[in-house]
């Protein structure tokens, strides 16, 4: 697995989303997919219910697009935290 940080390598990082119940219809995920399309997507888990969610993600592509990416989520409104490595597998 690439190092996060250094450019022209892809990374490979895992982060557990939180949804507000306010942002629980939203497509926040989809519009992160078109934002950044140099960043692939992978659901590993989830849980979304009416009023609650919360999904584990993968994201595979260059770290600080990664990161831009990451910071797109939490400014729409979403909790992110990292997953340590063995969590998803």
């Amino acid at each position: 697995m690439a190092r996060p940080g250094r450019v022209g390598e892809m990374s490979h990082l895992r982060f557990h989303l939180r949804f507000p119940e306010e942002k629980i219809k939203e497509p926040v995920l989809c519009r992160i997919n078109r934002e950044f399309p140099e960043v692939d997507t992978n659901i590993r888990r989830a849980d979304v219910r009416e009023k609650t969610g919360w999904i584990d993600v993968e994201f595979t592509g260059d770290a600080s697009e990664i990161e831009r990416a990451i910071e797109g989520i939490r400014n729409k409104g979403v909790i992110v935290d990292p997953i340590e490595l063995n969590v998803v597998e």
